[in-house]
């Protein structure tokens, strides 16, 4: 018999894993998913146009959770209800509307990185390794039982667009092989230890303020977590907004009497409290491209401090 599910997915995981559940014959009988927020770079695909291309009923709620929502949900009654970086949580009695199960993909190790932002929370936290999880939902974010997880790694250099996009790969294969098993109810699912994870709130542009106090390797983790497409890690030099974009950890040591970016060799480089040094690859005085030319141009040749930002 063929099994049914109500979907609410959103972004590039959520297109990936809806064309799982489509490949493998489920019957979608709602997608649920968001409108783009005007405010926000839409780089990532869209499960609202998957879903109509595929002639699939599609819902955007104010709220899931509002009681006509969940009644609507509970005359449809799916076998399973799968939730595929969809961004808000969805209460017991939305879950409870599926008859077999509700089902998370997860950007994590979990128990690792619960909450919200994990791939970008991952990178600032200089971790090697991350992933995607699918698990049980539950009403405590992120706490269920693990049907599958799949590790992709981080490489040194790696921004979190980079390990999301190997994350929505590793999601689609977690997915590929858990849903035989779990629609045949053969699944095996493991019961997360908490205390061996950690939960993370979102994050909001201003948490890219780099603090000049933390050493390079730190620094580097910033500007690679909040990397184009999204905000960008930013200072402030001599009342500008200076926004670095890529930075790469150079084998060399300085000894500064505080933080500054110089010149060097015709690089700019930013010498680090710990004296780790970064090359400054790609940055943004004021909304415009600085090459170190320019650099040199607006702010001399002469080491330039960083401190405390105003």
């Amino acid at each position: 018999m063929q099994a049914s599910a109500v979907v609410f997915a959103y972004h590039d995981v959520g297109v990936r894993c809806l064309s799982v559940l489509l490949a493998h014959g489920v019957r979608v009988a709602l997608v649920v998913t968001h409108h783009d927020d005007p405010r926000e770079a839409i780089w990532f695909e869209s499960v609202e146009k998957l879903a109509r291309a595929r002639g699939l009923e599609v819902a955007i709620p104010e709220d899931a959770n509002a009681a006509p929502f969940a009644e609507r949900l509970e005359r449809i009654a799916p076998d399973f209800l799968f939730s595929f970086y969809y961004r808000s949580m969805l209460s017991p009695r939305v879950l409870a509307a599926a008859r077999r199960g509700a089902y998370n993909m997860h950007g994590s190790l979990l128990p690792k990185y619960r909450g919200r932002a994990p791939v970008n929370w991952a990178v600032l936290g200089g971790e090697r390794a991350t992933g995607a999880t699918l698990h049980e939902m539950v009403a405590k974010p992120d706490a269920g039982r693990i049907v599958d997880q799949l590790a992709v790694p981080i490489l040194p250099d790696d921004r979190a667009v980079d390990v999301f996009r190997k994350v929505t790969v590793a999601a689609e294969i977690v997915l590929d092989r858990s849903l035989p098993k779990l629609i045949a109810g053969k699944a095996e699912l493991k019961a997360q230890d908490l205390a061996q994870g950690s939960y993370f709130g979102g994050r909001k542009p201003e948490d890219g303020r780099i603090d000049w106090g933390r050493g390079a390797k730190e620094v580097h983790d910033l500007v690679r977590a909040v990397a184009p497409p999204y905000p960008g890690a930013f200072t402030v030099v001599d009342g500008h907004r200076l926004r670095i974009l890529r930075t790469r950890l150079l084998d060399r040591r300085a000894r500064p009497a505080v933080p500054n970016l110089r010149l060097v060799e015709g690089e700019l480089v930013a010498e680090c409290a710990d004296g780790g040094v970064l090359a400054i690859v790609e940055c943004e005085l004021d909304g415009a491209a600085l090459a170190p030319a320019r650099f040199a141009q607006h702010f001399g040749h002469a080491p330039v401090p960083l401190g405390e930002n105003p």
